[in-house]
Formats: C-alpha cells, structure tokens, sequence
C-alpha cells in the first residue's frame, strides 16, 4: 500500500501527541501500510536552531518526506498555533516538499479553544508547501489521550470514533483497507 510518515511535532518526551500518533500508526499498519515514525524532537537541537540543512539527520529526514506517499502530522497546541519544534522542521524542508503528498493534519490541546488552530495555523502551511490533498484533519482533547504509557486504552471511547473516522478517510485516500477493522480503541 502506501508509505505513510507519521510527524510528531511535540517536544515533550511524554507526549500525549505521539502517544495519539503512534496508536494512529498502528490502526494505518492494520490497513496495510507502511508506517514510518519521526519525532521532530529526537532530530539534534543545533541543527534545527541553527538552519543546517546540510546536518545528516536533517537530511535524512527531508528523504522521509521525500519518500512518503502521504503524511500524519501531529502537534500539540501552543499559544492557538502548531510547535515551535515542527515548525522549525518544517522552515528546513524544501518549499514543495510535500507535493503530490496526501496529508492529515493533527492537534491536540488542553482547550476547545484551540480547535480551530488546524484550519487556521497549520493548514495553510502545509498547503503553501505544495500538498496535493489535505483531508479534514481532528483535534483531540489532552483529557481524552492517555498519559501513562503503558495504559491499555490510548483513547477513550469519547474521542475514538472521530478519530478513527479520520483517520480511516485518509487511508481511503492513499487506497488502504478500511471497512473491516475492528475498533482498536
């Protein structure tokens, strides 16, 4: 099927963003996709800050983008916008280096004051880098992710189905299997 890189934008080591993602990747795996995991966070400091382009982790991850047929991109909510972390990545990025790309757009956030910062904040970035199709992405309450690692429900009942939806709907895009799955919330 499709490869799929999966973009976490949080740069907390326990973040609920991955958490919400990496469950998200398992449920595109399930539809048979190859699923690639990038924390922004894990990419060398210096090399963000410093606009190295050149760095070998900034470039290896360039090639992800590259490779990728579409992309999950996840950021939490910071002052009504997406991380300061993705979008230091995402200034390294060549200007169309998600064209022909399929995307979703995800945020999570301690408010439903935020809910709006994917249509307002991260949507237009994405475009003006040259997505060919950016699906309807979903905000997620930091309430309904799980905060403990090893908790054997990532989200609750309350935000699963959305999320699954979305989720599914970008699947569909990229010509994955959907309609027998099983809930895996």
């Amino acid at each position: 099927m499709a490869a799929i890189l999966s973009v976490s934008g949080s740069p907390s080591p326990t973040s609920r963003t991955s958490r919400l993602l990496r469950h998200l990747d398992d449920r595109l795996r399930l539809q048979g996709h190859d699923v690639t995991p990038l924390d922004v966070r894990t990419l060398p400091a210096q090399a963000l800050l410093g606009a190295d382009f050149r760095h070998p982790a900034i470039v290896a991850a360039t090639d992800l983008f590259t490779q990728a047929d579409g992309v999950v991109i996840g950021t939490p909510v910071y002052k009504a916008a997406y991380s300061g972390l993705l979008k230091s990545l995402l200034d390294l990025l060549p200007q169309y280096a998600l064209s022909g790309k399929t995307v979703l757009p995800l945020a999570t956030g301690g408010s439903t004051a935020h809910v709006l910062a994917i249509d307002y904040a991260l949507r237009p970035v994405l475009s003006s880098m040259g997505a060919s199709h950016i699906v309807p992405g979903w905000f997620t309450l930091d309430k309904d992710v799980a905060a403990d690692d090893h908790a054997t429900q990532i989200v609750t009942p309350a935000a699963a189905e959305a999320l699954e939806q979305v989720t599914d709907h970008f699947s569909a895009t990229l010509g994955g299997r959907t309609g027998a799955l099983r809930r895996t919330a």
